[in-house]
């Protein structure tokens, strides 16, 4: 049975939940779910923002038949052709071989890539570019690599409405409710909306920059991404944290204690370190990178302003899961962080002088105190050596 949900008086949404799915792009844990977003407008023409994965493939289509009841699709806008949002593709113009299909050229080149499709019907459109369907006027934006390179944004001038593709998206399911006004956002998706910008989106900060200055000149009143909440109210404060996140500034002052351990002697030295911070009167959080799941962490090292790694030697190497996440971070170009070293190592500790010349090649970080090295255990004397290194860190915190 369809399940159609009012926008305003002539938008609707027409996507779905799945609660089922367990990784996202078959790699990001989603334990909540997702939403696969879609948009249907009734004007002179009609006009759908989208398709879905397939997985609410049965629900969408039912949901678009319904909310037309009985009209002709004029046109289907694609803003994004990952498929999660284009897998239903061919199905929904199998059922409306009438509508033209509205989207970028390199969107337009990825539909033949994906689907045994001869391209009739399509308008190749650019920034700049403007659809009318009566009442309602759409003025394209381009948004190269936010986070795939044919995406594009479509803003309805009569009412406000920004359709954002991938932009401004969470993971978590939509339960009943379909805006952020409606939920309490900060506790209920602020940390999956910070885990999926920063590792679906996190990379491509200055493009995101790019699309912002371009926002900035738009009077946007809602936002309809293609994933988690829509946004019709306290615009400001979701786009400013797109504004932190991007410029990869921190979003929080406080530290985080990442701790790789073997034997668990490493993560007595990341309990001392964080403990000592914390009685600084400093933020404090602490993850054993063995035990909690990359993407989380990844997030919580673009949230602080400080970070300490703390970690095994391991194979004359560092700590795999701890060189994981560097590497991760790395790979989402991370930047502009304070940073301290602890190693660990039985006859020849080696991790720290590992980590430091991986950090050296991330640009604008600093280092705070001398590296601590252990040798197997904490004895008093490196207990001392980390909390001096925490006063450090938590001075240089409540500094800022």
């Amino acid at each position: 049975m369809h399940n159609i949900i009012p926008i305003t008086e002539d938008l609707y949404y027409v996507g779905g939940s799945d609660r089922r799915l367990s990784l996202f792009e078959n790699v990001y844990p989603v334990p909540r779910g997702v939403s696969y977003n879609s948009y249907l407008l009734l004007d002179e023409k009609t006009v759908l923002f989208d398709t879905v994965d397939p997985s609410v493939a049965d629900l969408y289509l039912e949901n678009v038949a319904a909310a037309l009841g009985g009209r002709k699709l004029d046109y289907l806008v694609v803003h994004h052709m990952e498929p999660d949002h284009s897998a239903t593709f061919l199905r929904l113009v199998k059922s409306y071989p009438e509508a033209t299909i509205v989207t970028s050229a390199k969107a337009a080149q990825m539909m033949k890539n994906f689907f045994p499709f001869d391209g009739a019907n399509v308008k190749i459109v650019k920034e700049g570019d403007v659809l009318s369907s009566g009442k309602h006027s759409f003025t394209f934006v381009a948004a190269p690599m936010v986070h795939w390179p044919e995406v594009l944004f479509s803003f309805d001038t009569a009412t406000g409405t920004l359709f954002s593709a991938d932009a401004f998206g969470t993971f978590g399911a939509l339960g009943g409710s379909i805006f952020a006004d409606e939920v309490n956002f900060k506790e209920e998706f602020l940390s999956d909306a910070r885990r999926y910008y920063f590792n679906i989106v996190g990379k491509y900060g200055i493009q995101v920059q790019s699309v912002l200055k371009k926002a900035a000149g738009l009077d946007i009143k809602t936002i309809c991404p293609l994933h988690g909440p829509i946004w019709r109210k306290d615009l400001g404060y979701y786009l400013g944290l797109y504004d932190t996140w991007s410029k990869y500034e921190p979003e929080e002052k406080g530290a985080v204690v990442f701790y790789g351990t073997i034997h668990g002697h490493t993560g007595n030295a990341a309990e001392i370190l964080a403990t000592s911070i914390a009685q600084s009167g400093a933020p404090v959080k602490v993850y054993d990178v063995s035990q909690t799941e990359l993407s989380q962490l990844v997030a919580e090292a673009f949230r602080y302003s400080h970070l300490a790694f703390v970690s095994a030697t391991y194979n004359n190497g560092i700590f795999l899961p701890m060189e994981q996440l560097l590497q991760d971070l790395a790979a989402h170009n991370f930047q502009n962080r304070k940073y301290a070293l602890v190693e660990n190592g039985s006859w020849s500790p080696q991790a720290g002088t590992l980590m430091k010349n991986l950090i050296g090649e991330w640009k604008n970080m600093t280092q705070i105190g001398e590296k601590v090295t252990l040798l197997s255990s904490v004895k008093e004397e490196q207990a001392e050596e980390l909390r001096a290194l925490a006063a450090q860190l938590a001075a240089d915190i409540l500094s800022e």
